[in-house]
């Protein structure tokens, strides 16, 4: 009889100083998406916290170019396995960068054949999102499917390269995931599971300097926050649908603590600024949460 209602207290202790704040913190997400013509997953998660929380979490997203983390840990891996280094030299040829995409790099350097090192294609591919960099990197490897090998995950599909998602609307949402597997990948990379804590170290800094898609996570923080993430944008179309607005990452909160935050835009008709509110909304709500 004793164990049985210590069980019962227990469960109830759980349920009021647990569940009431994830139950909380879904009901402002669920009014944030409500009446927004929008498809939307999100996945949040405690780093040092036994906190989760997730909406449509198991359904496949398109990533558009937040799969660059991806890459960027594939590309790390065989750095720590002594394949690369980061201060190796790479060539980018004059062909490899195109014209009708988003190239940073291209803006800076112009169309010739310039030598960068690693480091510095990592940084190109995650802190600015360049496309042609990010090709680079994947024939560096050895293709697209590399990731697959490396990550092996039923979660994560992955067949087309920048340039490849570039080629027709279909093919920009042909790589996908799901907000649970992407922010368990993310939890795991904190903690150090997937590369070396040098590797871990050097992306996440690399995440903390993107310069793009800040009016998503980071858009509603307090000023300072620091988030390591990872943006991914597809285009609109004559309809005026928009296939993807995206921000994975990691939030770091005022006592210390992290939370991962992965939300998945989809398919949506809203404006394209509102597609990014949706995202900075829920990681307002998420931050308010977790700091108090």
């Amino acid at each position: 009889m004793f164990k049985s209602i210590f069980t019962f207290a227990l469960l109830l202790f759980v349920a009021t100083f647990y569940g009431q704040p994830t139950l909380l913190l879904e009901k402002e997400i669920n009014q944030i998406i409500a009446n927004k013509k929008a498809d939307v997953g999100v996945a949040i998660l405690g780093i040092e916290d036994n906190f989760s929380l997730q909406i449509n979490g198991n359904k496949q997203y398109p990533l558009l170019s937040v799969f660059k983390f991806h890459l960027a840990l594939a590309v790390l891996d065989k750095v720590d396995k002594g394949i690369f280094t980061l201060d190796q030299k790479i060539t980018v040829k004059e062909r490899d960068l195109l014209e009708n995409t988003w190239s940073p790099f291209l803006k800076k350097y112009g169309k010739r054949d310039t030598q960068i090192t690693m480091r510095e294609a990592l940084q190109w591919t995650i802190s600015h999102s360049d496309n042609n960099i990010c090709d680079v990197l994947i024939a560096k490897i050895g293709g697209i499917n590399a990731i697959n090998e490396f990550l092996n995950s039923p979660h994560l599909i992955l067949k087309n390269n920048e340039k490849q998602m570039h080629e027709s609307w279909d093919a920009e949402f042909v790589n996908t995931t799901t907000p649970n597997y992407t922010a368990k990948l993310l939890k795991d990379f904190f903690e150090n599971k997937i590369i070396s804590n040098q590797a871990t170290h050097f992306l996440y800094k690399t995440m903390v300097e993107t310069s793009v898609g800040l009016k998503r996570i980071k858009g509603q923080l307090p000023t300072n926050t620091e988030v390591a993430h990872r943006t991914g944008s597809s285009s609109t179309n004559a309809q005026g649908l928009t296939g993807a607005i995206n921000d994975i990452g990691i939030v770091q909160i005022p006592n210390g603590k992290h939370v991962v935050v992965v939300v998945f835009v989809h398919n949506t008709t809203e404006e394209f600024a509102v597609g990014e509110q949706i995202i900075a909304a829920i990681s307002k709500v998420t931050y308010n949460a977790f700091a108090k």
